[in-house]
């Protein structure tokens, strides 16, 4: 069970980082400043669900690891520090500069810089996620393998 749950934690939060880029380049690159403004409040108002979804990734998966070390745990646990810090000291706080920003209509330098920042730090999240799942696919594969033959065989 708590595979499951670190398994579908990691996804969502990789389908909702992946979703406040799509929607932050989309924005930025195709609408008006209304929807810029209603994106920056939709990713604040997500990351009430992200936070979390992290948290309990991150928790389940040094729950699972305990006292395992392997190259890909380490690996894993590594991201992971990169993980949170970047995203409780970077990716957090210009959210919520961007969005105040945003609101109050100043779509300046500034804006776009941290605009640029937030892109290229939730790219580095993204992809620490995705590397993070595919190790964790790797070192659970026999075990999918064992029981998909087990279902075949019965």
């Amino acid at each position: 069970m708590k595979t499951i749950v670190h398994a579908g934690a990691g996804t969502l939060a990789i389908i909702l980082i992946a979703g406040f880029l799509a929607a932050t380049l989309i924005s930025e690159l195709l609408l008006e400043e209304a929807a810029i403004v209603a994106v920056k409040k939709a990713i604040l108002t997500g990351l009430c669900l992200l936070i979390p979804a992290l948290a309990i990734t991150g928790g389940s998966g040094f729950s699972l690891a305990r006292d395992r070390h392997s190259p890909s745990i380490e690996r894993k646990r590594r991201r992971m520090k990169l993980i949170a810090a970047n995203g409780l000291l970077i990716l957090l706080p210009l959210a919520i500069l961007l969005y105040l920003r945003a609101a109050a209509g100043l779509f300046d330098g500034l804006f776009y810089a941290l605009q640029a920042l937030e892109v290229l730090a939730g790219c580095a999240q993204l992809s620490l996620l995705v590397l993070n799942f595919r190790d964790g696919r790797k070192m659970t594969r026999a075990k999918r393998l064992a029981a998909a033959r087990k279902l075949n065989s019965i």
